[in-house]
């Protein structure tokens, strides 16, 4: 159903050069240069480098969040989609059970955490993936090393490259795609190198953009379009991408992050997508559902 039978404008998009097998690529439509942009580091050459050669740093002025700051309100546009959360054809929203196991994030320097809820029933080898690698602590000090403003922020390599990191098997697996999730605002979903075939420990977690109703075909799915145009996301990568949660609370926190300031670490690419202060997270757990409000749109923060 949720096929890439996509909007026009995302057909046309050409995807940036890879450099090395173990960069991982997640296409960003919206690019002005009309390339993708590149989901990590593609080699060792291209690294973010120690924070000693920021000549790619953005001015810096209001545009940009200081590291700890909640602030939203140029988000004041997106609001709840007018569909039945609990019975749409998008599963992104439904209530989980009590009981239910969810992720909670917690990042240094910002006050509160993210909660996630899990999507067993869709993605069950990503989820026990990363429940697996929370369960450990692998996640607890590692970095958000690529933050792209209204599009994503991604994070979970041990080298703080885009380059490394593994599953719980020890190498890479197949978490697969499901059609009844799609990439609206809040989605959790793995990072890869082409294919699902090669998620490991790397994730990002959705922001996008709105998108209007003339950008659409007039065959695409009806809720799906309603999330998109509404609460926003980043549809050209249904399909492609493993997706295996949705953030219920906390969401104010990654929006807020999306506008750190960043610099361009990478000279084969004009992405400019590596934090200037470490975004770090200071540990990812693994807890349960107790009931809670959920507050899965970044409306109900206001």
């Amino acid at each position: 159903m949720f096929k890439r039978a996509l909007i026009a404008v995302f057909c046309s998009v050409i995807a940036a050069s890879v450099f090395t097998s173990c960069g991982k690529e997640i296409k960003d439509s919206k690019s002005d240069s009309n390339t993708s942009k590149t989901d990590d580091a593609a080699s060792d050459t291209t690294a973010a480098g120690n924070g000693d050669d920021q000549s790619g740093i953005q001015d810096s002025d209001s545009q940009y969040n200081a590291l700890g700051e909640i602030n939203i309100s140029r988000f004041s546009d997106r609001k709840a989609p007018d569909i039945d959360l609990e019975n749409s054809a998008v599963k992104n929203f439904t209530t989980p059970e009590k009981g239910e196991k969810i992720i909670i994030m917690k990042f240094k320097d910002y006050e509160g955490e993210v909660k996630i809820r899990l999507f067993p029933e869709y993605a069950e080898l990503g989820v026990e993936n990363f429940i697996g690698l929370a369960e450990k602590g692998y996640y607890d000090g590692l970095t958000f090393h690529r933050i792209v403003k209204d599009f994503m922020i991604q994070g979970g390599d041990p080298l703080g490259t885009g380059t490394g990191g593994e599953s719980i098997w020890g190498d890479k697996f197949d978490g697969g795609t499901n059609e009844n999730v799609i990439h609206a605002a809040g989605t959790l979903a793995y990072a890869n190198s082409g294919s699902t075939a090669t998620d490991g420990s790397q994730f990002y977690i959705v922001t996008g953009t709105t998108f209007p109703e003339e950008q659409f075909a007039e065959n695409y799915p009806a809720d799906a379009k309603e999330v998109y145009k509404s609460v926003g996301g980043s549809p050209w990568l249904d399909g492609s991408y493993t997706i295996f949660g949705q953030v219920y609370d906390g969401l104010d926190i990654i929006f807020s992050l999306q506008d750190t300031e960043t610099y361009q670490a990478n000279a084969f690419s004009s992405e400019v997508s590596t934090p200037v202060k470490p975004v770090e997270i200071e540990y990812v757990k693994v807890g349960e559902y107790n009931g809670e409000e959920l507050k899965w749109f970044i409306s109900d923060y206001n």
